[in-house]
């Protein structure tokens, strides 16, 4: 690598760090004249950086973006952590599968080995988390249409298809309008936070069921999401409440497990050790039948700590089973 060659991947890097460099700190940086320093920015600019000459006493470089996408310059971590994040693509369900495997493919053929060593240490599959059902492709092109919206704080308008297969889309149905807020990623699905203009509420909308229209409409200024969280909002709703990220029902029981047997299905609940043949377990869920039922699983002897409305629920449970069995 000649020196020239050397210096300006330097001054590159320099000015990836930071938004405004002034010109005698990169001379100094570089230890270079600032008669230098100009040249090599404009070398830089041959290669197709766009690098914007700032004014003033303290004038200096901004590096900003350009048309078209220049040689990149990433230091070893930076590397490491594109190459697991395009690894992990494919269960995003965001249709670009084949497209991260080809940049993987690409940004490999140009690592030092030092780095594609490290990278082949963190050989891995990722496995969605219990519970969650498989990935469902939604088309780039729909993802980038309203995360676009969401960015510009357009209104959307859009047709969303049946949630039954096969179910009843034919004939004209008005689009729906939306203030969209976030774009979401959970359990292998992509949803739309958005206030709906004709129920005058917040809905949470399977973006795989949804076909933009164009062109969008006026700007809006974004209303206050409850909870002001987007992950808390969609977590909650998740769970059936309304606002608070927690389920509406909430127990503790002590299971004769011990606490290692239980810790692998406790999900979001919390495992406290009480001995070597016991635990206590306090968890969630929408309803207090659905909590008692899902306590089952353990297969185990179950005291129940509290609140009464679980042990209410074990009753009806047990006398549910009781006329299932005759």
């Amino acid at each position: 690598m000649t020196t020239t060659t050397a210096r300006l991947l330097k001054l590159l890097s320099l000015l990836q760090t930071r938004r405004d460099w002034p010109g005698a700190l990169l001379a100094e940086r570089l230890d270079i004249s600032h008669r230098t320093v100009r040249r090599d920015v404009d070398r830089l600019r041959e290669l197709g950086y766009r690098i914007q000459a700032t004014m003033g006493p303290d004038g200096g470089y901004r590096l900003d973006a350009g048309s078209e996408l220049p040689p990149l310059l990433f230091d070893d971590d930076q590397v490491v952590a594109l190459a697991v994040a395009l690894q992990m693509a494919v269960v995003t369900g965001a249709g670009i599968e084949e497209a991260a495997l080809r940049a993987l493919t690409t940004v490999r053929q140009v690592m030092p080995s030092r780095l594609r060593h490290r990278l082949d240490a963190l050989d891995f599959t990722t496995v969605p988390r219990p519970g969650d059902g498989p990935a469902v492709e939604v088309s780039a092109d729909v993802l980038l249409a309203l995360s676009a919206a969401v960015r510009a704080r357009e209104v959307l308008r859009f047709d969303y298809a049946s949630a039954e297969p096969g179910g009843d889309d034919t004939g004209p149905r008005p689009p729906r309008r939306v203030e969209p807020h976030h774009l979401v990623t959970s359990h292998g699905r992509w949803y739309l936070v958005a206030w709906d203009l004709e129920r005058d509420d917040w809905r949470i909308f399977r973006a795989d069921r949804i076909t933009p229209r164009t062109p969008t409409g006026p700007r809006f200024t974004a209303r206050e999401l409850p909870g002001r969280d987007a992950k808390g909002y969609v977590s909650a709703r998740f769970k059936g409440s309304a606002e608070t990220n927690a389920w509406p029902c909430t127990g503790t029981v002590v299971l004769h497990l011990d606490a290692r047997a239980v810790l692998p299905f406790a999900g979001d609940g919390v495992v406290e050790s009480l001995g070597p043949d016991q635990c206590r377990f306090t968890a969630g869920s929408w309803s207090w039948v659905a909590l008692a039922a899902s306590l089952n699983r353990f297969d185990t002897d179950i005291d129940v700590v509290g609140p009464p409305e679980l042990t209410e629920a074990f009753a009806r449970l047990a006398a549910r089973n009781a006329a299932t069995s005759r």
